[in-house]
């Protein structure tokens, strides 16, 4: 797969892809990554790409023509138009499913605004996705299009080591990550839960899914309406639910006991 970034700052974008398991997957040639400087493309002597906006209001905008000849020489380079994912607060909230989809792809082009933005006849003329990656403001685009080129990468095959590593993680299945131990078997006074030394693969896989499913419900309520959960598992859920409401009250009851307990000492 081949990421093409559009950014006025390359060298932030090429040093935090080429560490750690992108760093590897680009040396073994299952990734490949680029990032264009914006700047190059300016047509004035200082390589100013930013402007006033029109109708007035704080900060510059980034100019369309610019940006536009930065993204044609992708084009010309690889004879196609590809996909563009601008970078922005007002799109959708990137998901895993989507970076499964993004990965599909053979070339994927990011475009990193800054200053209060850019010029709308850009956008309207390259852009085919608009994503966020949370419901807040940054300086740029660069950390969102890392994230989610870490988060895509993923999905390419040869990329992990193990693949299956890539699908049985967190929202797999619209489920979060079950707990996981290593060594030692006992830490601070808490141990490895026993079900996962008995060697007992089909009790472990049982064990693993109701773990993931507890902690999607205390976690991440909202995903288990798009979970697929078996009315087995939905009973197991109401359970857990009514188990845990219990234990809250018990708890809650010796804590008043105590407190009660207490305050008389004191009186006394």
């Amino acid at each position: 797969m081949n990421f093409h970034v559009l950014t006025l700052f390359p060298e932030m974008i090429l040093n935090g892809m080429n560490t750690s398991i992108t760093g590897r997957a680009i040396s073994a040639g299952h990734l490949s990554i680029e990032a264009v400087n914006i700047r190059d493309f300016a047509f004035n002597k200082h390589m100013k790409v930013d402007d006033y906006p029109y109708g007035g209001g704080a900060g510059m905008l980034m100019q369309a023509e610019p940006v536009y000849l930065a993204y044609q020489s992708i084009c010309d380079r690889i004879g196609k138009k590809p996909r563009v994912v601008y970078l922005t607060p007002q799109g959708t909230v990137f998901h895993q499913a989507m970076a499964r989809e993004m990965a599909l792809e053979e070339d994927l082009v990011f475009l990193c605004g800054h200053y209060e933005g850019i010029d709308e006849r850009v956008l309207e003329e390259i852009v085919t996705d608009y994503v966020s990656i949370g419901d807040y403001v940054l300086t740029g685009g660069e950390l969102p299009a890392m994230v989610m080129m870490d988060s895509i990468s993923r999905m390419v095959p040869g990329v992990l080591s193990n693949q299956e590593s890539g699908e049985t993680e967190s929202f797999a299945g619209n489920l979060l990550e079950y707990p996981q131990y290593s060594r030692p078997e006992e830490w601070h006074g808490k141990k490895v839960p026993e079900v996962l030394m008995s060697g007992h693969h089909a009790n472990i896989e049982k064990w693993r899914r109701q773990q993931s499913i507890i902690r999607t419900a205390e976690r991440r309520y909202d995903l288990l309406k798009k979970a697929d959960l078996t009315n087995k598992e939905w009973a197991f859920i109401k359970e857990w639910k009514k188990q845990k409401k219990e234990a809250e009250m018990a708890a809650s009851a010796e804590e008043s006991s105590l407190s009660s307990a207490q305050h008389e000492g004191e009186e006394a």
